[in-house]
């Protein structure tokens, strides 16, 4: 059997199913690790003294080492198969995120959490490994389903809290299960080498290898065409802004609206979880009614609503005589935006990106059906650096200009510029393949 036609047969009764349900399910488990600082930050800001630059830069190098090996990561995966591709990068992500609750300083912590984030790269050989076992009419489902591992963002948000708070910080037996925050990271490594185990037993020993034998410099030539880049961009602001914000919104809360931790992470999985379960109806919309068209409600619904929650607050100042107000100053039309009306627009925003984030992935395996790996790997990867560049440059944004606010004015920006770019290109396609119909739709008078 060819590669071609082992990356296009169904797989029924061959395992496909299992594969699916447990690849979705080590996703999710390095998805938590990967996003774990999140709600970990806090305690150990207060533990460590950390500015919140320090802070952003502790989720930023986690990201990056979750991105920067996509790439290989889907090239392999096609290239070995990925079964064996996938369960080494649970048992190394094992370590450093035991090592984790090890640290005890600032720079020890920075070099672990860059570490650990190599789970991150799960995502690209996931999607090379769900792609050979589905046929293409299923794929933009099938890939939704996997890609839902992104809720592992919501684990620590809900268990941190908990476990922080009914673990003593002394830990047990000696210290050798620690305790408090340092707990997470040493849960994690277990379960990594329990999912490591279940993934190698439960899945097919012969896997497809849609790349076996193909030539690297073949593999990689997709990467030369633009639209690669473009779906890369789309990648950026539906899952860079989502890891970004997914790491980001507890400190928001906890900042802005002086909440407590526990609440701030329960409502930052209000987030998350819409940005990743509804990765399935997204894939099934784009099955449907074509990616392209999802997309461009994605983009529409995200500006809305980041404008929405990117608007500062504050009032406007009227200048008045001084037998009307004391001191000639009135203030008027004051604006605040409240924790419920701010969650629902996060709200809307975790839907869009969550129905977004399949769309894109959807066309990949229709443009470049024999290079999902290569195509996807860069894609994610290029996503993923998104979310390692977006919280540092948060916290540099808002430390210029005294707003929160500016969070959303990034991604309001960002956002806007990729479903530019996408219609500017739909218009010159249209027009390339339809000139006739371009000249005569304003008919031009004799």
């Amino acid at each position: 059997m060819s590669a071609t036609e082992e990356t296009t047969n169904t797989g029924r009764g061959g395992g496909g199913g299992r594969l699916l349900v447990l690849s979705s399910a080590g996703f999710t488990l390095m998805f938590a690790v990967w996003l774990m600082f999140g709600v970990l930050g806090i305690p150990i800001r207060a533990e460590l003294g950390l500015t919140d630059v320090q802070l952003s830069w502790l989720s930023s190098v986690a990201i990056l080492n979750g991105a920067a090996w996509r790439l290989l990561g889907g090239v392999l995966a096609d290239r070995l198969g990925g079964r064996v591709v996938f369960v080494a990068l649970l048992l190394f992500t094992a370590i450093p995120t035991y090592l984790v609750s090890q640290a005890g300083s600032y720079q020890a912590l920075l070099l672990y959490a860059f570490l650990a984030g190599f789970g991150g790269n799960a995502f690209s050989v996931g999607v090379s490994w769900v792609s050979a076992w589905t046929p293409q009419d299923r794929q933009g489902f099938a890939l939704g389903v996997f890609g839902a591992g992104n809720v592992g963002a919501s684990v620590t948000k809900f268990i941190g809290p908990t476990l922080i708070a009914a673990v003593p910080v002394a830990g047990y037996a000696g210290g050798v299960i620690p305790g408090g925050w340092r707990f997470v990271p040493f849960l994690y490594a277990v379960l990594l080498v329990v999912m490591a185990v279940a993934v190698w037993l439960g899945t097919p020993r012969q896997d497809r290898r849609p790349g076996h034998g193909r030539p690297l410099g073949e593999m990689f030539r997709p990467l030369r065409q633009l639209r690669v880049w473009r779906f890369s961009l789309y990648y950026v602001v539906v899952f860079g802004a989502y890891v970004a914000l997914s790491a980001w919104l507890p400190k928001y809360y906890v900042d802005v609206f002086g909440l407590p931790l526990y609440q701030a992470a329960l409502l930052t999985a209000l987030f998350i979880f819409p940005a990743s379960l509804l990765r399935p109806v997204g894939g099934w919309l784009s099955d449907r009614f074509g990616a392209r068209r999802v997309m461009y409600g994605t983009f529409a619904t995200m500006a809305a609503a980041s404008l929405f929650l990117a608007m500062p607050y504050g009032h406007i100042v009227l200048y008045v005589p001084e037998r009307y107000e004391a001191d000639g100053v009135r203030e008027v039309l004051p604006y605040q935006l409240g924790v419920l009306p701010f969650t629902v627009a996060v709200f809307v925003v975790g839907i869009a990106m969550g129905i977004g984030k399949a769309a894109v992935f959807k066309h990949i395996p229709e443009y470049f059906p024999n290079d999902v790996g290569a195509v996807g790997g860069l894609v994610g990867m290029l996503g993923a650096l998104g979310g390692f560049a977006l919280p540092p440059l948060f916290a540099y944004a808002q430390a210029w200009t005294g707003l929160p606010q500016t969070t959303f004015a990034i991604i309001f920006l960002l956002t806007a510029a990729a479903g530019l770019w996408m219609h500017v290109t739909v218009h010159r396609m249209l027009h390339d393949r339809s000139p006739d119909l371009a000249r005569n739709v304003e008919p031009t008078p004799a």
